[in-house]
């Protein structure tokens, strides 16, 4: 029987896993962040526009709000954790941590 990995939080992709962080965890995380986007504070990073990873302009409707270490990989809904980037770098993103993302690029420059 294969393991359903959406309840088991294993995921696996070019051979990447980790266990995912307790759904109490995420849960709790994931109301902090909805109250954070309602401050003052998440309206002035939005409303400058940049995203973090690309550092590239884009309408507010296209940017979303990311975490840097990822919930799911035991990160906190905190100002130091959360930052505003496009939608197509959070696509990118998706659970890995911005190390992550350089050791995948390096590795793929070694492969060309």
């Amino acid at each position: 029987m294969p393991l359903n990995r959406a309840k088991t939080g294993i995921y696996s992709q070019d051979m990447d896993f980790f266990v995912s962080a307790p759904a109490e965890h995420i849960k709790k995380q994931r109301n902090i962040a909805r109250e954070l986007r309602a401050t003052q504070w998440w309206k002035q990073k939005l409303g400058a526009g940049i995203c973090y990873y690309c550092e590239k302009r884009a309408p507010k409707d296209e940017l979303t709000m990311d975490h840097v270490v990822p919930l799911a990989r035991g990160g906190f809904s905190t100002k130091s954790n959360i930052v505003v980037c496009c939608k197509s770098c959070n696509t990118q993103k998706k659970y890995y941590t911005p190390a992550e993302l350089e050791l995948q690029k390096l590795s793929s420059r070694e492969t060309e």
